[in-house]
């Protein structure tokens, strides 16, 4: 799995900690330690979801495009991270006569869309707002 999940949240809950809830990507870029152009990717697929939305100009930015209680951890994972569990690469091949190298990639395939609903299901515990108060219980 990549760090664009990580980054999503940090983002998220960062605009929620902010007053105003309003961030150009350099001053998210800066609170998560990464670059400008990785924030707007990440960004950008956010926004498609309605998690974020964006204005532009001098007071621009990046801001939440609905309230934090109602942003789902689950739901932020299928938006940028979904199917990251399973790696690219195949294993056997389905045209070989020996039964484990022909049918263990569909038995993985299998076992990687359970854990991946389960992992889903797990964050979808967890709004950004719940991370942005353990966050400020942990000060």
């Amino acid at each position: 799995m990549n760090s664009d999940f990580t980054i999503a949240v940090h983002g998220l809950v960062f605009l929620a900690y902010l007053p105003g809830h309003r961030a150009s990507s350099e001053a998210i870029a800066h609170n998560v330690a990464t670059n400008p152009a990785r924030i707007r990717k990440v960004m950008s697929a956010l926004r498609k979801e309605g998690y974020v939305k964006t204005k532009e100009g001098t007071r621009g930015g990046y801001m939440l495009g609905m309230m934090p209680d109602q942003i789902a951890l689950g739901h932020v994972y299928d938006a940028i991270s979904k199917g990251a569990l399973q790696p690219n690469w195949q294993t056997g091949d389905p045209e070989h006569i020996c039964p484990v190298a022909s049918n263990t990639q569909g038995v993985m395939d299998y076992i990687f869309k359970e854990a991946e609903g389960a992992y889903t299901a797990f964050l979808n515990q967890f709004t950004v707002a719940d991370v942005l108060q353990k966050i400020k219980a942990n000060k």
